[in-house]
């Protein structure tokens, strides 16, 4: 089982679309960075966390043929606005793919993308079943069963999922918030990827300074800091951090 972070820029990527790279260093490959989604790759299916804008140049760049299921942390644009890119899984299956969501999110997508949850003709059908978003959602890697758990989180005025799968690795793209209640969820992972915009205080993301802290707190075997923007440039970044930390990028795959 394979965990792949696909993009790991904030919500304009990195370069900017007006080719701005702030603090990064272009002739770093690692400093270019799509926009946050995820896949968790297991034997049975592949598990879309997040549809970004760069969503199709993901899929080319790892081959990915499948997608059996979306999972979406919330309702953002630079979380969403890639979701047409899914149209070809149903035109390859003739099956409307399962998409998971909260309420919030839930009302965002149908109401902006409503042509992809209803049938219009014979030509244009529904591509996209929607779902509510469970706690749990079960999927089997051979035949070992294996349970991805979702958590609310705040992300400044809205509210956020993040991801736990098999108690092993969580995924929190988007935060600004963990609730005392949950955090015993986040404890002695294997890995924590998590919020980490640039140094500053943002309102609706983690910093650096608060990223570190709660890493220290739950204690995760390796860290590896995601939703970069263009201040922080790749190798200056993983200079400042503890040995257990890293900065992501695009590509990055662990094994679970």
């Amino acid at each position: 089982m394979k965990f792949i972070i696909l993009g790991c820029g904030s919500s304009m990527g990195v370069p900017r679309p007006d080719g701005f790279f702030g603090n990064c260093d272009p002739n770093n490959k690692k400093n270019y960075r799509t926009r946050c989604s995820a896949l968790i790759k297991t034997t049975k299916e592949n598990i879309l966390i997040d549809t970004s804008p760069d969503l199709r140049q993901q899929l080319l760049r790892h081959k990915i043929k499948k997608i059996n299921k979306v999972l979406y942390s919330h309702m953002h644009g630079d979380q969403t606005h890639g979701i047409n890119d899914l149209r070809s899984f149903y035109i390859n299956s003739r099956k409307q793919v399962d998409v998971y969501a909260d309420k919030y999110t839930s009302n965002y997508l149908k109401n902006t993308f409503s042509y992809i949850f209803k049938s219009y003709s014979k030509e244009y059908p529904a591509t996209l079943k929607l779902h509510k978003l469970p706690k749990y959602i079960i999927t089997k890697n051979n035949k070992r069963k294996i349970q991805i758990q979702s958590i609310r989180v705040d992300h400044g005025k809205v509210k956020s999922n993040c991801f736990i799968v098999s108690k092993k690795l969580a995924y929190i793209s988007d935060v600004s918030k963990i609730y005392n209640k949950d955090y015993k969820y986040f404890k002695n992972l294997k890995y924590l990827i998590i919020d980490c915009l640039w140094y500053n205080y943002h309102p609706s993301h983690f910093n650096l300074e608060t990223s570190l802290n709660l890493i220290k707190q739950f204690n995760p075997k390796k860290a590896i800091l995601t939703n970069l923007s263009p201040v922080l440039d790749y190798k200056v970044l993983k200079k400042m951090l503890p040995k257990n930390v890293i900065p992501a990028h695009d590509g990055l795959t662990v094994n679970l």
